[in-house]
């Protein structure tokens, strides 16, 4: 039996091969192989089955509730940051009264296209502890304040994590609201205007609401961004261990443990219990703000 390639049964499997082709190969062989070593113990001459010893070991790690700790800290306050700014900001180069629209959309998006590693340079040398490290400079000419040690206590160390990401990522988000604010019908504000709403009754009344899924499609990039986070801290303290693990995240914990410590299986416990808990966290938060499990009328 000959078959017949332009088929309507059979060309759109042909369309979808390529597509599962790499699923495979790129997804589900490597959390397949995690699966396997992470009840093994690798070295390169030395592959064995140990059973659950990487998850018991993973559970007593002294490192991983630090790591845990700073990755939920620093998810938190990026959420805090990057969806109420650059929605405000959206709103307002969305504005018919706002000149220059253009312009600061290009200036506000080029961070985008900056690489992490030479973001994290910068920023190392902008925070870094000496004098003339200009965010020392700040606080000592125009503050009037002492010296801060940036990278070398937890607090400080967390703001510039936020403050990196901040100048990152808010263009790419400015973007995303931007569609969802050119979706919204000009109508609905032309009637809000005409019943007297003010811009705040607008804006909390019909943009808000009618953003939402846009908001919760930001939040969910913006959890598995912050639990993903390993190059930028990586780069601030220039691959090295940083001072009591304050720029430690679950990323960075995988990564110590795999490749510096050459604990193939226990880093593939602890990247599969990392999937687990990104994933049920945005389950979890697409159930809570109803980006799931909706039913149509």
């Amino acid at each position: 039996m000959k078959l017949n390639w332009n088929s309507p049964k059979v060309a759109p499997y042909i369309f979808v091969l390529p597509f599962v082709v790499l699923f495979a190969v790129f997804f589900i062989y490597p959390i397949g192989s995690t699966i396997v070593m992470s009840f093994q113990k690798v070295n390169i001459n030395d592959v064995r089955f140990i059973g659950f010893d990487n998850y018991k070991a993973l559970l007593a790690s002294s490192e991983l509730p630090i790591a845990i700790r700073n990755s939920l800290i620093y998810t938190a306050f990026t959420l805090l940051v990057l969806i109420p700014f650059p929605m405000i900001l959206a709103c307002m180069l969305n504005s018919k009264s706002m000149r220059g629209s253009g312009f600061f959309r290009a200036v506000l998006f080029l961070p985008v296209l900056c690489s992490v590693v030479v973001a994290g340079l910068t920023f190392r040398f902008m925070f870094n502890e000496t004098d003339t490290a200009l965010a020392n400079q700040i606080m000592i000419d125009v503050f009037g304040g002492e010296k801060v040690r940036w990278l070398g206590l937890r607090w400080p160390a967390m703001a510039v994590l936020v403050t990196l990401a901040t100048w990152r990522w808010t263009g790419m988000n400015i973007i995303y609201f931007l569609s969802g604010l050119n979706s919204i019908p000009v109508d609905l504000y032309e009637a809000c205007e005409v019943d007297g709403a003010s811009t705040l009754q607008r804006f909390r009344y019909v943009t808000v609401p009618l953003l939402m899924p846009t908001i919760i499609y930001v939040l969910t990039i913006s959890i598995y961004g912050g639990l993903a986070m390993f190059v930028e801290s990586q780069m601030l303290w220039a691959g090295r261990t940083s001072p009591m693990n304050i720029g430690l995240t679950m990323v960075g914990f995988i990564y110590r443990q795999g490749i510096s410590q050459g604990e193939i299986g226990f880093a593939s416990a602890a990247g599969l219990s990392l999937l687990v808990v990104v994933l049920t966290t945005n389950l979890f938060q697409l159930r809570l703000t109803g980006g799931m499990g909706k039913e149509k009328n």
